[in-house]
């Protein structure tokens, strides 16, 4: 009797326990008859910290670029799903003739003028830039004294205009010189999170809401919100906090993680909206990725004297079943790039400001190598662009012949100031290839294969956890050198804010560059 007694028992637990796995009573449970409208992120890969604002039924956002030039992408929308690159406000040397990098930014648009502002770590610290085509081109910066990052601007209904930043102090500011008008005040202290940023104020139904993220950009990253029927404060936070958060049970085991760093817009028809960022895992647990934090977007529910509600329960999910404005695609781009004309594509990113060690000519891409090595000061000769997917293919067609063994060219995976390579070097009197893993203090290299005389072609893939690396000569087909686990080169391990970059380099190692490393083509896919 009690051998029956002990398995009833047994059974009853594992059914419980089996109801609390698959039934979470916070987890979203969305309507599987309403149709997938849109899929999360909506601007895939490196796009941190996005902004957004609107000028009559078109939309403009920004991003984060830290230390990659062009800085700061401008994407345009006509239905907040579909974006379009269009420029960058930072898009010549003139404007950070001592470089620059770049934290979070704010876009608004006021009376036929578009402001960016933002934080440059590298000296200048808080400025703003305007323009009145959000393509370009955009003025130089202009310094305003605030104190913290990540500064936003707000233009009240009286003409008057505020600055702030993630210290919470606000001031009323000439916008025309950038000069503060006021003494500054502390008019929030937050809701006890670690590492407040991106302070956004908002006006609606009498109200001023004051918007940040807490809890640093990783899992505990949220956004919380309060308000005060006065600019200056006192304000009250929502009894609802946090408002976006992935950081527990309704979102266990979501696929997009870090969510945070937001902003909100009033779309034309009526209906609010908010951009956040989040990323997409690699590795379940522990958590890691490579892409970067990705740009995401959610409706808002905001009744009138009312706190804003986020996608239902304060989550972002990959595939949307919400309405949406009428969708405008863009034409889409062809995946190959032929490097046609003189000009590189938008998409194309420079380590810092680039010296001049790239030219397009004769349908091809060609690359002198710099003395700097990736990860050493100044601009070492690198043009990349962003992975936007766990799953990919990049390839190129590589010619290339060192005359000394210094020199040496590529195919690189880059994150931050680490890198996996696919490399072509002189080694005595033959051209090799190899792949060489660099991650911290940790360099790993494979034995080298001698390539015959003519060009070679690369490719590197992503597999979700792994990332493999492939060669080609003539007809012969692909053959792989490595595959590596891609949590080696997640944020996790090495750190860093951005995401994985996938392009060329060359380098002569401190000496002087006699070849040229040449590129017929770059073609990029992901699933």
């Amino acid at each position: 009797m009690k051998k029956i007694a002990i398995i009833s028992l047994l059974a009853l637990w594992g059914a419980v326990s089996g109801a609390q796995v698959h039934d979470n009573p916070f987890a979203v449970k969305p309507d599987p008859a309403e149709p997938i409208t849109y899929h999360n992120p909506v601007i895939p890969g490196f796009h941190s910290d996005p902004s957004i604002c609107r000028a009559g039924e078109d939309y403009y956002l920004v991003t984060s670029t830290f230390e990659y030039f062009p800085g700061i992408p401008v994407y345009h929308s006509k239905d907040l799903v579909n974006w379009e690159l269009i420029g960058h406000c930072i898009h010549r040397k003139e404007q950070f003739p001592q470089g620059m990098n770049i934290y979070a930014c704010t876009i608004r648009y006021h009376e036929g003028t578009f402001y960016m502002i933002t934080t440059d770590i590298n000296g200048m610290g808080n400025f703003y830039m305007t323009a009145s085509d959000p393509a370009g081109p955009w003025s130089d910066p202009m310094a305003i004294d605030l104190p913290g990052i990540d500064p936003d601007l707000f233009f009240d209904d009286d003409g008057k205009v505020y600055a702030m930043s993630s210290e919470f102090y606000l001031y009323e500011i000439d916008v025309k010189t950038g000069k503060r008008l006021t003494e500054g005040k502390k008019v929030w202290w937050g809701t006890g999170g670690r590492y407040a940023e991106g302070p956004h104020i908002y006006k609606k139904d009498g109200y001023y809401y004051l918007m940040a993220a807490e809890g640093g950009t990783e899992e505990a990253h949220c956004e919380n919100i309060a308000r005060s029927n006065t600019i200056w404060g006192p304000y009250t936070e929502n009894p609802a906090n946090p408002i976006l958060a992935h950081a527990n049970a309704a979102a266990q085991g979501n696929p997009i993680q870090g969510v945070g760093h937001a902003d909100m817009v009033q779309a034309h028809d009526g209906s609010w909206w908010m951009v956040c960022h989040g990323y997409r895992k690699v590795v379940d647990y522990p958590v890691h990725h490579i892409l970067g934090r990705e740009t995401c977007l959610v409706p808002v529910n905001w009744a009138k004297y009312a706190w804003p509600t986020i996608n239902g329960n304060g989550t972002v999910t990959i595939d949307m079943r919400t309405p949406t404005l009428p969708l405008e695609p863009f034409p889409t781009k062809s995946p190959r790039d032929e490097f046609e004309g003189t000009k590189l594509g938008l998409e194309w990113n420079f380590i810092r400001i680039p010296t001049d060690y790239y030219t397009i000519s004769d349908g091809a891409l060609r690359i002198k190598g710099q003395p700097q090595r990736i990860g050493e000061r100044g601009s070492p000769a690198f043009i990349g662009r962003r992975i936007q997917s766990n799953d990919f293919t990049a390839e190129t067609t590589m010619n290339f012949n060192p005359a000394k063994e210094n020199e040496e060219a590529g195919f690189i995976l880059l994150h931050e100031s680490q890198h996996f390579d696919l490399r072509v070097k002189k080694s005595g009197d033959s051209r090799v290839l190899y792949v060489q893993l660099k991650f911290g203090s940790v360099v790993y290299k494979t034995e080298e294969v001698v390539l015959r005389p003519g060009p070679v072609k690369l490719r590197i893939q992503g597999a979700r956890q792994r990332l493999n690396f492939a060669y080609a000569q003539g007809n012969d087909a692909f053959k792989q050198l490595e595959s590596v686990e891609a949590r080696y080169l997640s944020t996790e391990t090495i750190g860093g804010f951005t995401g994985i970059y996938v392009g060329f380099y060359a380098t002569v190692n401190g000496a002087e560059c006699e070849e040229e490393a040449v590129f017929d083509y770059f073609e990029y896919s992901a699933d």
